[in-house]
């Protein structure tokens, strides 16, 4: 199990190299990732060179294409909104300089600062996409249920991969007498893009972990029903995972 893991992550790694393409733009260098945002578009990000090293920037597209969908989030004032995409971003070493998310690195640790980025813009995304009609936000949806059944977590929670690479979970479930460590991601939007971050950075950092340590996805389908492929991928690679209209079924393993 352990080499085939390492062979499929070493696939995944030559993926990312051969499907990343640099131009320079106005004193930048725009990378072009094979990382799909929404529209199934490759994510862009730009790097500028300083004295000290680099700033990357995903030069605003996030925020202005959520704005333009009709899910802004109003970063000019205190909000709830805005409180959780400061937290959000704050879990991934992001800043946001206005409405650009931004990180500065040195060259040493450009690669893992150019994948936190990444995961940010993915993070953010998913956070925020279709929040409007609804009265809430899926992971406040996901916080409110679990503090109702009194589960025990810690929230935004970043472990360190065998890669290097840091990676983001929304939750951790320490070890009771009755259950292992649970490490729970709460995807809104389930679909390739999402489930394909979860699972690899489960791979990349469930051996750092105890070996009994589980990993739970809570799948959003309250506008359209998660795939069957979806589920298989996850069970595929030893992540459980829950559709929101089914989480009960989830509870006892979640709260004991």
């Amino acid at each position: 199990m352990t080499n085939e893991v390492q062979t499929l992550l070493e696939e995944y790694w030559r993926w990312l190299k051969e499907k990343t393409t640099l131009r320079q733009v106005n004193g930048w260098v725009e990378i072009t990732t094979p990382h799909l945002d929404r529209h199934n578009d490759c994510l862009q990000i730009y790097a500028k060179r300083h004295a000290s090293g680099f700033t990357l920037s995903d030069d605003g597209y996030i925020l202005d294409d959520l704005e333009m969908s009709g899910c802004g989030i109003d970063i000019s004032r205190p909000s709830k909104r805005r409180a959780l995409l400061d937290m959000t971003l704050g879990g991934f070493g992001v800043k946001r300089n206005g409405n650009r998310l931004e990180v500065t690195t040195s060259p040493a640790d450009f690669p893992v600062r150019k994948h936190s980025l990444l995961q940010a813009m993915l993070a953010v995304n998913d956070l925020f996409y279709l929040a409007t009609p609804v009265p809430r936000l899926f992971r406040e949806e996901v916080v409110a249920w679990l503090d109702s059944a009194d589960v025990r977590y810690t929230p935004t929670v970043k472990f360190a991969g065998r890669s290097g690479y840091d990676h983001v979970f929304d939750f951790v479930i320490p070890k009771s007498r009755n259950q292992p460590e649970r490490v729970v991601k709460a995807i809104n939007q389930p679909n390739r893009q999402t489930i394909q971050s979860l699972v690899f950075a489960w791979g990349d950092t469930k051996e750092n972990r105890t070996p009994e340590s589980r990993a739970y996805a809570l799948l959003n389908d309250s506008e359209r029903q998660v795939a069957e492929n979806a589920m298989a991928a996850l069970r595929e690679y030893d992540v459980y995972g829950i559709s929101w209209s089914g989480r009960d079924r989830a509870l006892p393993e979640l709260a004991a």
